[in-house]
């Protein structure tokens, strides 16, 4: 008799990066203090369900998002390699558009092929180890439910691949903002279902859900949490924001 196994992916919470930098794989990144809250957020929100299995990129923005759930659960975090971000040629330096590493035609040659996409990892190779690692965690929480705690490409791309829908995509167009939820239902290994919702979706500033790219904070509208957003002594000022990575 099959069962009713549901892996969810959890994009991670803001970072503090006010200059806008593409920080991809860089270690040292960490959340600001609002990305701090969504997370206990999602963790208030969603800490009843039925979680079992808890998994979470390396990184260090991915592994503070997945903790406060994991508690809540009273389970280990698993790190996997698999549900890392992207990697990109343009990580470390400025990105937007008309301004910074785009305006360099140094750079262009890493533009030209946006199915590939040229200026990073290819896009079938993030689905395959997206997919794999979700294949796992359905199997770990087998009759129950999986939270993976990843990025906004590599989630994106993984829904791309669930639905059968192509890769190439407007960055803008992506349905996956801070701490939300894309959600997979299995009947045992048939998808039977894909979900989306936002747990934390009321502290997302509205600036955000209107930019192309995730820039973490810097925002113009004034800050509405107590205390200014910041990283801890030592980490660096960056989020990542490219074509075909961010966030």
């Amino acid at each position: 008799m099959s069962t009713t196994t549901t892996v969810h992916l959890l994009r991670h919470g803001e970072v503090f990066n006010p200059e806008g930098i593409l920080y991809g794989r860089a270690p040292g990144f960490v959340l600001s203090d609002r990305g701090t809250a969504m997370a206990e957020r999602v963790a208030e929100r969603i800490g009843d369900r039925d979680i079992t299995h808890v998994v979470a990129s390396p990184l260090e923005r991915a592994q503070q998002t997945a903790g406060p759930l994991a508690k809540v659960r009273g389970v280990e975090i698993v790190t996997d390699e698999r549900v890392i971000e992207s990697e990109n040629v343009f990580e470390g330096k400025p990105f937007s558009v008309g301004d910074g590493v785009l305006r360099r035609p140094s750079t262009w040659k890493h533009l030209w092929n946006p199915f590939k996409p040229s200026w990073g990892e290819p896009y079938h190779q993030v689905a395959a180890r997206m997919w794999a690692a979700v294949e796992d965690a359905r199997d770990a929480a087998d009759g129950h439910e999986a939270l993976i705690v990843s990025h906004q490409l590599p989630i994106w791309i993984c829904r791309l691949h669930a639905e059968k829908r192509r890769f190439l995509h407007d960055p803008r167009r992506r349905q996956c903002t801070l701490c939300s939820l894309t959600s997979f239902t299995f009947d045992g290994t048939e998808l039977t279902a894909v979900g989306y919702s936002e747990p934390a979706g009321d502290m997302i500033p509205e600036a955000e859900r209107r930019a192309a790219f995730s820039s973490g904070t810097g925002f113009t509208e004034p800050n509405d949490l107590p205390a200014q957003p910041g990283s801890h002594p030592g980490a660096h000022p960056a989020e990542d924001t490219t074509p075909g990575n961010d966030g």
